[in-house]
């Protein structure tokens, strides 16, 4: 059974694989999410490029969107194939590509379909089938609205839901404006937590720190950061202590960029453009004296032709020189 306590949330275009290996060179207990898959890529796309990921990524949930119950089944049997220890179904998203495939946070308002696609998981698969969604969208914010649409979709089998502490706004919000517009309603995340006692809730939504992090663990059954674990990747550092109680070293920041070498020689040698890696380590020495001239000295020469595992050491360079 996976330990959710604290988990990384699913960002397009950030927790690629990439970012996801990085990630777990800082925390071996953290859950990690992909990006949001929709069941056309993963039915029609290139599957490898999709879903390929490196063992030490566990434990490692795949984000699908989708509509159909039938499809979804098959998706997460292929993901469950492909070795991922979750499934995780996508009711949050308020992009407008995913509005136009009605897909994401507008299923929130019709929770017998998620019902129904949940149902179609959990038998198509052996994986726990788990849900992301909002507290409310557009004008259905109020508590009975969640609660009707968790219980709904808890009947159907599902156990574990991480529910994002703000409503979307489809009508006249941009899915930026999504992630800062809508006020944080925490207080309604704990109160399903109290009304559904016997389903794992997670708290997602503006949460920027381990310390806020460990503080909301006493109200629900775990935590999920997105922009700050990107942000500022070295914060995931505490998470195995602090939150599992693992006793295990730290890495130091300049141990993890040094670990990183061997995995960037491997993937420039197969044709990965280095800036595809180093986008998501430019974070690592956030706060720290050399932190700007790591990202500078990144972002500078990453996209540079034939970039490779020189242009970290020689931005590593001044931060070990300083060390010493």
């Amino acid at each position: 059974m996976l330990d959710r306590r604290f988990c990384v949330a699913p960002m397009m275009a950030r927790t690629d694989r990439h970012n996801r290996y990085f990630l777990r060179r800082i925390s071996r207990r953290a859950v990690l999410y992909s990006e949001m898959v929709t069941t056309d890529a993963v039915i029609h796309g290139d599957r490898a490029r999709l879903l390929d990921f490196d063992v030490s990524e566990h434990p490692l949930a795949l984000q699908l969107g989708g509509n159909n119950p039938a499809i979804l089944a098959r998706c997460a049997a292929i993901a469950e194939a492909w070795g991922y220890d979750e499934i995780n179904l996508n009711i949050g998203c308020p992009s407008n590509r995913v509005r136009q495939r009605k897909i994401g946070v507008c299923l929130m308002a019709e929770p017998e379909v998620v019902a129904r696609c949940v149902s179609a998981m959990i038998e198509g698969c052996g994986l726990p089938v788990t849900v992301k969604t909002r507290i409310g969208v557009d004008e259905r914010t109020d508590v009975a609205f969640l609660d009707d649409f968790v219980g709904t979709v808890a009947e159907a089998g599902a156990r574990s839901f991480i529910i994002h502490s703000r409503s979307a706004i489809l009508s006249g919000l941009c899915p930026k404006q999504n992630r800062e517009v809508p006020p944080l309603n925490y207080e309604r995340v704990y109160r399903l937590k109290r009304d559904f006692p016997a389903l794992e809730i997670i708290i997602n939504g503006g949460i920027a720190t381990l310390d806020e992090a460990a503080a909301r663990l006493a109200l629900v059954d775990g935590v999920m950061l997105g922009r700050a674990a990107y942000e500022n990747p070295y914060l995931l550092a505490e998470v195995d202590g602090r939150i599992y109680g693992d006793a295990s070293p730290v890495a130091s920041r300049d141990t993890v960029a040094e670990s990183m070498l061997p995995y960037i020689t491997r993937q420039c040698a197969e044709g990965v453009p280095l800036a595809s890696i180093t986008r998501h380590m430019l974070g690592l020495f956030r706060g720290c004296r050399g932190g700007r001239a790591w990202r500078r000295h990144l972002s500078e020469n990453a996209h540079c032709s034939g970039a490779g595992p020189e242009v970290v050491r020689d931005a590593l360079g001044p931060i070990l020189r300083d060390a010493a």
